[in-house]
């Protein structure tokens, strides 16, 4: 155990491990720092570790929608990630418990593998655009309503939602109108493809992937739902990219469509309004460049 007796939320922790792992006690608990939202630790136990975020209890649907969605994608056996192992709150604080692995940076092999199976994983579909259960992006809600049109669900439930908080906390004028200008002609950047509701990591940056010891791809930190794919590809390459390997092998194994170089600033505006809802003013100037890009594509 460790040398300090143990204190809530880590009793309440323990206990909850107990119900899979009947002999489990804590030996050591290290911080791990990297995420900005939640608190995150190794736990140290007798015979096999694990990984906890930490946060307030409020937080506990949170972590209920990510257990779900690291499930989700689990089950489809199409690429690794963290086990969910359980999830509670009490009073003060929540938290998820996961499978705790040691994580290596991902080399060009592993970057090969993971293009292959990001493609595999896109490969599960759905019959509508959406998910079960509303989760989110960062520390932002993301709703995900059910919705028979891509454009239609992209256009309130992504778009359409950032813009309206943008405008709360006061990022008005050019922004927004440039946003309904965005909006009303969505369509016309759909003319080339028909769009399959495909399974989503939803938040795919080089921030949310490792490799194992092994060197198998790993993600996580997911804001799993089913839509265009592309989405997911958009986003590999909104902060530094992925490597070629990466972009390579993915469509080797599921070839892009030809209209994806446009879209993928559309995806990405999600990303920046998410940022600029977030983060603040250092977001406004290029989520308004994006949307002059995107509309000066219409007039082209």
């Amino acid at each position: 155990m460790p040398k300090q007796p143990l204190t809530a939320p880590w009793l309440d922790i323990t206990q909850q491990i107990r119900q899979f792992d009947r002999n489990f006690n804590i030996l050591a608990i290290d911080t791990i720092g990297g995420g900005c939202i939640n608190q995150t630790y190794r736990i140290q136990g007798n015979h096999c570790d694990y990984f906890v975020k930490l946060n307030k209890a409020s937080f506990l649907t949170s972590f209920e929608a990510e257990a779900a969605g690291l499930t989700e994608i689990q089950e489809t056996h199409t690429i690794r990630v963290p086990e969910p192992k359980c999830y509670g709150y009490n009073t003060v604080n929540a938290w998820l418990v996961l499978e705790y692995i040691s994580l290596n940076s991902v080399n060009k092999n592993s970057y090969l593998t993971l293009g292959k199976n990001l493609a595999a994983m896109h490969r599960i579909t759905s019959q509508q655009f959406g998910w079960s259960r509303d989760n989110t992006i960062g520390a932002t809600p993301q709703k995900n309503n059910y919705t028979a049109s891509w454009v239609d669900f992209w256009r309130h439930q992504r778009l359409g939602y950032q813009l309206h908080l943008a405008k709360q906390k006061g990022y008005g004028e050019k922004l927004q109108q440039l946003g309904e200008k965005l909006l009303t002609d969505l369509d016309s950047f759909f003319t080339t493809q028909s769009i399959v509701p495909a399974l989503l990591h939803g938040d795919l940056w080089n921030g949310n992937c490792a490799s194992d010891q092994s060197g198998q791809p790993i993600i996580y930190d997911p804001a799993v739902y089913y839509g265009d794919r592309e989405t997911d590809l958009a986003m590999t390459e909104l902060f530094g990219g992925f490597p070629f390997e990466f972009y390579a092998a993915y469509q080797e194994a599921y070839p892009l469509d030809k209209g994806y170089s446009i879209r993928k600033t559309l995806y990405n505006l999600y990303h920046i309004l998410n940022h600029l809802n977030l983060f603040g003013q250092g977001y406004l100037r290029q989520a308004e460049q994006m949307q002059v890009k995107l509309l000066a594509e219409l007039r082209s």
